[in-house]
């Protein structure tokens, strides 16, 4: 199983990589697109920001790369919101993999953003990438921008409003939280995305 990680200078990059060496897989990272396109699975971790990450895969010529890829692709946290049409974090323009804009989550009373820590995830309907993950799972989050809910949302989650936290459609899948902080729900996401793919 060739599994690469997109070198798009995400800052989660070194933690994304041992959460997968944790599982037993090594994936190179690599902002070559033969390497890319010749991978079985393809893994996108969170960046800073949706502009700068949008800038670096433009730099790196990766844009059509990956809106062409006909091999599993997860994004993972502002990973994930770039497959979106377009967020509003700096009004950019995203992968256009799923439909929809990521917009800010509002703050308000007991609601702080950036939502970070844990919280709980409501399965919306069945998938590979969620085979052995249940009901009220919860898992660790970090971020001020969210998805919305539509058809593509496997897992939902609630923080001031409803938002999608697994994602999934076509061959592009995501996942808003970090499973490389969430324990075993981390885990076996990952390991349900390298051994199913996106069946």
């Amino acid at each position: 199983m060739n599994v690469v990680m997109v070198d798009g200078g995400g800052s989660n990059i070194g933690s994304v990589r041992y959460a997968l060496q944790r599982i037993g897989v090594d994936a190179e990272l690599t902002g070559d697109a033969d390497a890319i396109r010749a991978a079985d699975r393809v893994i996108l971790p969170g960046v800073g920001a949706a502009a700068e990450g949008m800038r670096k895969l433009r730099g790196h010529g990766l844009v059509e790369v990956l809106r062409a890829l006909d091999k599993p692709l997860l994004g993972v946290c502002v990973g994930m919101q770039l497959l979106f049409d377009r967020s509003e974090e700096d009004d950019v323009d995203c992968l256009g993999l799923l439909p929809g804009n990521v917009a800010k989550l509002a703050a308000g009373e007991g609601v702080r953003v950036p939502h970070m820590g844990w919280n709980t995830l409501h399965k919306r309907r069945e998938s590979s990438l969620l085979e052995g993950i249940d009901e009220g799972a919860h898992a660790y989050f970090v971020h001020s921008y969210a998805a919305p809910v539509g058809d593509f949302s496997l897992a939902s989650c609630e923080y001031g409003r409803e938002f999608s936290a697994v994602v999934q459609q076509g061959n592009a899948a995501g996942a808003q939280f970090h499973p490389e902080r969430s324990s075993e729900v981390g885990s076996r996401l990952l390991k349900n995305f390298i051994e199913y793919g996106l069946a």
